[in-house]
Formats: structure tokens, C-alpha cells, sequence
């Protein structure tokens, strides 16, 4: 018998082909059990509501803290996958950083950024990308008040431990404004259905450990205003990262998704991987902004600082003599991709907007094209520094 007869495929590697509507059905025709969130003080449309005086209080104690963080922990993973606080922030809090937020937003409209998302029709929305290091650079007594918030790191730590690191866009819909596509989120969720089958399905699995999405809520957000479309326990279909696009997954979306009304300084916080989207504001003079949170792992990171770009600008000239004589040949491109930086990501969008499809160009990217177009040396080096300036600024 060769090697290998006998044995089944491995399904290490999927794709859209790959795709089950019927198993992404029963996954989230599930209900709640109550046994999983007793601390929260009411279900709406299968999500939990949590009080934040009930939150506040378990920050108290070690003893009190560990349970509850067990409980939030449990609602993300294994039950629906996503929870409401109502009262998170003092809503005088959340007055002022709006105040704060639209400064911006009137600054950079007059500077010619007209910024929006990346799932809703271009000019549908504003959008402040960084708003978490722009108000601490306008208003620092605003984002101290704002983000000295222990219910808020609760939560945070209660997904991803300690060390997390927060970031924020402002996201503003207009009356009239459109719902966005049903989606899901950063890392896997800003790649192509191509890129994501690249990765292996244990690695979507795990990206999911990796980022904890939220929103605070800037105004009083009725279910006319359009809150977050969301879909209780899609968060648990594996091959949901190359599935949001499909018609008939958009389409069980659109017949089944829950909406929870929220309050000014109301906060909501779901596993990213949850098929979710923002709804159509049906009002005639409601502005609906929140402030939206991607936390992330403190171990989406390396272990050492690597200085990419010195790399490639010391080994560039012999890039280019193998690149001349294999083309992107496996082996060169090993070379390339151990050399370079092929993760855009963080990154500034004001000034590396997204190419394409969801994203900036890369590192590795920038140097695919200076082989490919045969730059000069001077080129590339002017072109990878402005790069690095540009997420840097």
C-alpha cells in the first residue's frame, strides 16, 4: 500500500467551495442558555445585557473580578457571541468626546479627507480612523476621563488577558444612510476569499482569539437609527471568513439578524468573527455615531524588534540578480517574504488607504513591484522610507 491509501483527505486547507449554508443555519438557530450569563439582567433578541453597576462591582475584588471575566469569556466563545453594557460610560463623558470628534471630523473634511468605511457606499458615512490617538492628541483630559474605565478594561482582559491594545474609529451615518454589507472583521476579515483560503482553518479559528470588536455609543441609538446588524452565534462557523460574501449567507443575514437599541454611553462587545454590519438609519434626524473599539492580543506580536527595511535595502542588489535570473521563483519569493514585511497592518489609513481590496499596500508588496518594474536602488530605498513614515505618523 503507498503511502498515504487508505486515508482520508486532510481538510487542513478550505475554500469557498467548501461552503455549508445548512451548518451555518443550525449554528445560529441556537438559543441562549441562561445557565452561561446569569449575571446579565436581561435578553434582547438572544443577546445579553449586562448592567455596568453589576460589571463595576466584580472589578472590585480578584476574587469577584476572575468569575465574572469567566463569564464574559464564555458568552463570546461558546454562547452567542456577543453582549451589551448598558451605562458603561457617563454619558457627559461621551457629550464631550463627541464634541471633540466632530472638530475632527470638520478638520479633515476641510483638509480634503473625506474618509468613510470599508463595507458601506463610498460618502454614506464619516469616519475618524485613530480616533483613539487623535483625541488624546486634541483633547487629553477628554481621553483620560474617557478611557479610565474599569468596566471597559474588564471586558478587554476578559478576551484577550492582560496587555491588550486598543484601538478606535469614529463612525458616523447620516439619516437616510445605507446599511452596511454583513461582514466580519479584522485580521481574516480584510482579506479576499482567495487570501483567507490560503491560511490554514486553524489559524481562523485562532484569529479569533486575537481581536475583541465593541462599540460605545455616541447617541441614542432607536433600531430606526440602524445599531449594529448582528447574528448571534455565526461567530462559531469556521468557515465564516470566506462565507459573509456569499449571496445566500448575506441573505440568511438579512432574514435573521438582531438589533439591540442602545443609549449614550451604552457599550457593546461581540467576538469578531460574528457575521455583523452597520443598519440603514431610517430616521429623519437622527446623526448615529459610535465610537467603535478593535482590541487586540498582546501576542499579535514578535518577539523581537526586526528592522525590515535595512534588510531589504542591504540585500536588494542580490534580490534583484536572483530576480533576474529565476523570476518569482519559490524560492525567491521565500526570500522575499522572510525578508519583508507582508503584513500592512498597523497601519495610518489617512495616508496608506486601502489598494484594491481591503488594504494598504505592504513591505513585501512594495518590493514585488520595484522587482517586477526594475527599479533602481534610490527608488525603492525613497519609496519603502516614505512608507514607513507614513504608518509611523
Amino acid at each position: 500500500m503507498s503511502l498515504g491509501q487508505g486515508l482520508q483527505r486532510s481538510a487542513a486547507f478550505r475554500s469557498s467551495a467548501d461552503l455549508d449554508l445548512d451548518a451555518f443555519r443550525a449554528l445560529c438557530e441556537q438559543e441562549v442558555e441562561l445557565g452561561l450569563v446569569p449575571s446579565a439582567s436581561a435578553l434582547v433578541q438572544r443577546v445579553p445585557v449586562y448592567d455596568a453597576g453589576v460589571l463595576r462591582a466584580a472589578t472590585a475584588t480578584p476574587q469577584a473580578r476572575r468569575p465574572m471575566m469567566a463569564e464574559l469569556n464564555d458568552c463570546l466563545l461558546d454562547g452567542p457571541g456577543v453582549f451589551a453594557v448598558e451605562g458603561m460610560m457617563d454619558p457627559e463623558i461621551v457629550d464631550r468626546a463627541s464634541d471633540v470628534y466632530w472638530r475632527i471630523i470638520e478638520a479633515e473634511r476641510a483638509a480634503g479627507l473625506y474618509t468613510g468605511d470599508h463595507f458601506a457606499k463610498p460618502g454614506t458615512n464619516d469616519r475618524i480612523w485613530n480616533s483613539f490617538q487623535k483625541l488624546a492628541e486634541e483633547a487629553p483630559e477628554v481621553y483620560v476621563d474617557y478611557f479610565a474605565n474599569a468596566v471597559f478594561d474588564m471586558v478587554c482582559e476578559s478576551w484577550l488577558g492582560p496587555g491588550y491594545r486598543m484601538t478606535a474609529q469614529v463612525n458616523v451615518v447620516h439619516p437616510g444612510g445605507d446599511a452596511q454589507r454583513p461582514h466580519r472583521d479584522y485580521h481574516l476579515g480584510f482579506l479576499t476569499d482567495e487570501d483567507a483560503a490560503r491560511y490554514p482553518i486553524a489559524m481562523h479559528r485562532a484569529s479569533v482569539f486575537l481581536t475583541l470588536q465593541g462599540a460605545v455609543s455616541h447617541s441614542e441609538m432607536s433600531v430606526e437609527s440602524g445599531p449594529t446588524r448582528l447574528l448571534p452565534f455565526s461567530h462559531q462557523y469556521d468557515l465564516g471568513f470566506m462565507a459573509y460574501r456569499d449571496q445566500g449567507f448575506a441573505d440568511y443575514f438579512a432574514d435573521h439578524f438582531v438589533q439591540v437599541p442602545l443609549g449614550r454611553g451604552d457599550g457593546l462587545f461581540f467576538n469578531h468573527a460574528l457575521f455583523h454590519a452597520a443598519g440603514d438609519n431610517r430616521t429623519s434626524d437622527v446623526v448615529r455615531m459610535a465610537n467603535l473599539v478593535q482590541v487586540s492580543s498582546a501576542f499579535g506580536k514578535p518577539m523581537e524588534t526586526i528592522n525590515t527595511t535595512n534588510i531589504v535595502k542591504a540585500c536588494y542588489a542580490r534580490m534583484q540578480e536572483r530576480y533576474r535570473e529565476e523570476g518569482f521563483s519559490p524560492d525567491v519569493e521565500a526570500l522575499l517574504t522572510m525578508s519583508a514585511e507582508g503584513y500592512p497592518f498597523p497601519g495610518n489609513i489617512d495616508l496608506t488607504p486601502p489598494k484594491g481590496g481591503l488594504a494598504p499596500d505592504s513591505q513585501l508588496d512594495l518590493l514585488h513591484q520595484a522587482l517586477a518594474e526594475g527599479w533602481p536602488a534610490e527608488q525603492l530605498f525613497t519609496a519603502l522610507d516614505q512608507q514607513l513614515l507614513d504608518r509611523r505618523a
